[in-house]
């Protein structure tokens, strides 16, 4: 059996997609992991996936002198990740960005080893900019992309299979909610201060006539005593979360985005703007608002009064629940699974 080596790491972004293509593969392939001891590794355990640890340089944005030490660490993790490719001797390497995919996708091209990488996000991140060249094929979830790389081939997202086909009463009944429409809120794996703030001085009013999960993040419950408002932490199934979900407020990560959309959930995105970002969740938003598949609200423009107006305009947009059920983003996992094993068997 062909043997795969998945790495990316430093967010649950790019650690999830691999454990949707991993669950995709199972019988097909033998997966392994390589990444940090961050949520790649916690991840992985939870889902009894081999893994390997290894070490890997992070690029602070904004800070020169915190990357001086830069290359020299780099040259530590590639031979760090060279042991264990020579351990595990993969057949192909997947990455799915971040810089914990760095150390392995150079070492791996340095062994002839075939390199696929993996970018969500419209504008491309800087790790898969930098191994780009070293890989045979540069999959995309969006077309435009596709074409900024010789050998792009735009696939759509990887997405668990788990999200898909779940029960609405089921669902509802699990989070205890009526039957009135409910408005799921989420702000990434960790939550979302400005998001979880501007909802909780809204939700009184929000949930006169609707209800309220929110995904506040690890932490970050407050008490709360407002009939239709359900607070979680953390959801380890977000399958049962977007199946009660009839609208939705969330940032604009891809995955998340992606996953709503192949849902046809309506939903507000708040992308991401501060200085520790390129802007790729603000361009995944406008790509998203300008082919008419979701509403967007600036965090700069965020309020309580303008969110809970938001949330109106987006319940009651019939052109957007319209342009969703015509929508085509769907989960690309069966076209990245065929990229993997043309590259596996036919090159």
């Amino acid at each position: 059996m062909k043997k795969i080596l998945f790495c990316g790491g430093g967010s649950a972004g790019h650690v999830i997609p691999n454990v949707a293509l991993i669950e995709s593969l199972d019988g097909i392939t033998e997966n392994f992991y390589i990444g940090t001891d961050g949520i790649e590794s916690k991840i992985c355990a939870q889902n009894n996936i081999k893994f390997y640890e290894c070490d890997a340089v992070k690029l602070v944005r904004g800070k020169i002198l915190c990357n001086l030490t830069l290359p020299f660490k780099l040259i530590k993790s590639i031979g760090s990740a060279g042991k264990i490719l020579d351990e595990v001797k993969p057949d192909l390497v997947f990455c799915k960005g971040g810089y914990a995919c760095v150390p392995p996708a150079i070492a791996a091209k340095k062994r002839n080893i075939p390199v696929i990488t993996h970018e969500s996000d419209v504008s491309a991140g800087l790790a898969n900019k930098f191994i780009a060249k070293r890989c045979r094929k540069v999959l995309t979830t969006f077309p435009s992309t596709a074409r900024k790389f010789s050998t792009g081939i735009c696939t759509g997202s990887p997405m668990r299979k788990s999200l898909f086909g779940r029960d609405k009463a089921n669902a509802r009944e699990h989070y205890g909610l009526d039957m009135r429409p409910t408005v799921l809120v989420f702000g990434g794996g960790s939550g979302s201060k400005i998001i979880n703030e501007s909802l909780r001085k809204c939700a009184a009013k929000i949930c006169k006539k609707y209800n309220i999960l929110h995904l506040c993040g690890r932490g970050n419950a407050l008490d709360a005593n407002i009939y239709g408002y359900k607070q979680i932490e953390f959801e380890n199934d977000m399958g049962v979360a977007y199946a009660c979900a009839d609208y939705a407020i969330s940032r604009c990560g891809s995955n998340a985005a992606n996953e709503l959309i192949a849902l046809k959930i309506p939903t507000l995105f708040i992308p991401l703007q501060n200085k520790r970002t390129r802007g790729d969740q603000v361009k995944n938003a406008e790509l998203f608002r300008d082919a008419g598949l979701c509403r967007v609200l600036y965090e700069n423009e965020l309020t309580p009064a303008s969110l809970e107006q938001n949330v109106e305009l987006l319940i009651n947009d019939e052109n957007l629940k319209t342009a969703l059920e015509k929508s085509a983003v769907k989960c690309g996992n069966e076209k990245i699974v065929n990229e993997i094993l043309n590259t596996l068997f036919n090159e």
